[in-house]
């Protein structure tokens, strides 16, 4: 076991969450994983590639790198499944799915995370007719609050995939999932600059009307960046650079050098983006979803029913425009199929992402405080990863399933070795 026996500093990839365990383990097989559950000082929380926002890796005690268990471990050429080390990076899984002819059904615009992580907290892409990552559950294998090793899968026990398919890592340590994939296949992607009014007016149309669809609505333009994605049949095309991170770099600087001059601001992004000439390209599946993502920041991200979207879009944009002038990264507005797991934001209704973001650098604490209401007002559920202020509390009046789901996760986990205080207080833990 290759470990980090005194304390040591960990942080997240943002910078905004870090603690220091007596224990950094990295089990190398699941024997050496269920000496560490049983063994290693508690809490014992489980890191993926440190992702997320919010502090469900923090530990005094132990943090479980399961980097370890990773690679494809099986495929079914005719079935489309695949059996995946749950430590996997999404970069490297969708490159060895594609060698076995198979890819995700969708994906989000990052692949940094570990499908372990991803799973845990419904992390997601967009496009009505799709689901989350976790809808692709068929088996899990995990090590349960005392070490030993337990399976579940859909075919005979599709209640507790249902139960632990969002886990949080506090449902035990997955060392292996089952996943149901499709063929692999091409994708056209397209992106246009529209204007805010017609993106609020049209709203459900312009996300519908696609297999996948969102927007980046750019702050202080008045215009937002609508990318469409269809299954195309035709070979790939060139795909033309990508100019996000030199996009970021000019909002900044134009963010700095106006912020006396709110209406020139303005002026010259909406200018600009009213200009922006139209993208069209084909590329294989994970290269038409995945974009780079070198400039940190924070984020926000609420579940809304469907219906609520456009309205909180504007209620958004119109709160950040007039507060808070500091603001110059996009937000991304998505959308996802309902689903059945007990712990999705997903659950049970047809779902429209809002995500705000903050640059790590400087503190988001004002501005996710002031949008936050509006997601609630909208019944909003928060992305698991990413920051937000609510309680168990909260939660148990926002998920039906939220009292059966804390039972299953006391079975598996009766010592709650899993549960560090921050999950204690989000999940209703006493400890």
């Amino acid at each position: 076991m290759r470990e980090t026996a005194a304390a040591s500093n960990w942080s997240n990839w943002s910078g905004n969450v870090r603690a220091t365990p007596r224990r950094i383990a990295r089990p190398a097989d699941e024997a050496e994983l269920g000496d560490v559950i049983r063994s290693a000082p508690g809490p014992v929380r489980i890191v993926g590639s440190g992702h997320s926002f919010t502090p469900l890796v923090a530990s005094e005690g132990t943090i479980l790198d399961l980097g370890g268990f990773s690679g494809l471990k099986a495929h079914d050429s005719e079935r489309m499944t695949a059996i995946v080390g749950a430590g996997t990076p999404l970069g490297q899984l969708t490159h060895l799915l594609d060698s076995a002819g198979q890819g995700l059904p969708n994906m989000g615009d990052i692949d940094r995370q570990t499908i372990g992580g991803a799973l845990g907290t419904a992390t997601h892409g967009s496009g009505l007719g799709l689901g989350a990552y976790h809808t692709q559950l068929l088996k899990v294998r995990l090590a349960d609050g005392r070490g030993q090793i337990r399976e579940f899968s859909a075919d005979t026990q599709g209640e507790m995939i249902q139960a632990i398919g969002v886990n949080l890592g506090a449902f035990g340590a997955m060392t292996e999932v089952t996943l149901q994939n499709m063929a692999s296949y091409r994708l056209r992607r397209r992106r246009r600059a529209l204007p805010l009014a017609e993106v609020l007016q049209d709203f459900d149309t312009l996300l519908k009307s696609h297999r996948s669809a969102e927007f980046f609505f750019i702050p202080f333009s008045s215009h937002a960046l609508h990318l469409t994605y269809d299954i195309a049949e035709g070979p790939v095309s060139t795909h033309p650079p990508e100019q996000d991170e030199d996009g970021l770099k000019t909002l900044k600087m134009l963010r700095t050098a106006l912020k006396r001059l709110p209406w020139l601001r303005r002026r010259l992004i909406g200018s600009a983006l009213a200009k922006v000439e139209p993208e069209d390209f084909v590329d294989v599946w994970f290269g038409a979803y995945v974009s780079e993502r070198r400039t940190r920041f924070n984020e926000m991200e609420y579940h809304l029913p469907f219906e609520a979207g456009a309205k909180a879009l504007g209620e958004i944009v119109t709160l950040m425009e007039r507060a808070f002038p500091e603001v110059y990264f996009p937000l991304e507005i998505r959308s996802v199929r309902a689903d059945e797991t007990w712990l999705s934001p997903f659950y049970r209704r047809e779902t429209c992402s809002i995500a705000v973001h903050h640059d790590a650098a400087e503190d988001p604490t004002a501005f996710f405080r002031a949008v936050e209401p509006i997601f609630r007002r909208c019944d909003g559920r928060p992305h698991w990863g990413k920051m937000h202020s609510l309680t168990a509390q909260d939660f148990a009046a926002l998920y039906p399933r939220f009292k059966d789901a804390m039972e299953v996760r006391r079975d598996i986990d009766p010592e709650n070795r899993f549960i560090s205080p921050y999950l204690a207080k989000i999940l209703g833990v006493e400890t």
